[in-house]
């Protein structure tokens, strides 16, 4: 007998030659296999159970923005995110806001990065982008196609959304502007998000609600925009479930 051929004899009689104990040894790889599931998806579940610990076991608000968002000419306390969620904490739905603005970004800078921003598994994500592609007078359908992503990528990861629009500046024109401004209510029919129709209602083009620059809230501005918004955040909670968990954390 050839060497090859009995070291696949001498094999298979470790195994046994009848096939029963191949199958036994296929049986513990496939159970190991399982084993190994399961312990990722504990390890999953541990891993955002020390998320909610971390927050108090409150529910937690991934805010995705520019710097509407970010804070931009404030100090950290009075920018939106902290506001809103002292807010949220005063009116006995607390949550945990998180603060994922940054100054400059476009709906497809926020696209970039949101795959890393959703594997924190927040509860609600609040979308606020899409200014700046307006500053930029960017193609409206690559500004939606963005953010029909990240809400696409967000569903997909079982996350609710909350949809905050903007509106186009009058400089542009009559056609670019109702292009744009149509944005934001068209991926509000085409998804089942938590709509807020503009994010700056009753803020621009008021200068004493504004800095210098006229375009960013001051810490008023950003109080207003934060009582506006309020009942649309604590609808998107309630939708995503997480309502109840903050009200009992608090």
């Amino acid at each position: 007998m050839s060497r090859t051929r009995g070291a696949r004899v001498a094999r298979l009689s470790r195994y046994g030659a009848d096939g029963h104990g191949f199958n036994g040894f296929l049986a513990v790889c496939l159970l190991t296999a399982v084993m190994a599931v399961v312990l990722v998806g504990l390890g999953a579940a541990m891993s955002a159970g020390a998320r909610a610990q971390e927050g108090g076991g409150k529910p937690v608000i991934l805010a995705l923005g520019d710097s509407l968002t970010a804070g931009y000419g404030l100090s950290k306390q009075d920018s939106f995110p902290a506001e809103l969620e002292r807010a949220l904490a005063e009116a006995g739905t607390p949550a945990r806001v998180v603060n994922a603005g940054v100054s400059g970004d476009t709906s497809k800078g926020g696209l970039s990065r949101v795959d890393w921003l959703l594997a924190e598994d927040p509860d609600v994500l609040l979308l606020e982008l899409g200014s700046n592609d307006g500053l930029r007078a960017l193609d409206p359908t690559q500004t939606h196609d963005n953010l029909k992503a990240i809400i696409e990528k967000a569903e997909k990861a079982g996350i609710h959304v909350l949809l905050a629009g903007m509106m186009a500046p009058p400089n542009l024109g009559k056609e670019y502007g109702e292009d744009f401004n149509a944005i934001f209510p068209r991926l509000a029919e085409e998804h089942d998000v938590t709509f807020y129709p503009f994010f700056l209602e009753g803020v621009a083009a008021r200068p004493a609600l504004n800095q210098s620059d006229g375009m960013h809230p001051n810490a008023e501005g950003v109080d207003v925009v934060v009582e506006n918004i309020l009942p649309s955040v604590q609808e998107a909670l309630k939708r995503a479930g997480a309502l109840s968990r903050g009200q009992a954390s608090g």
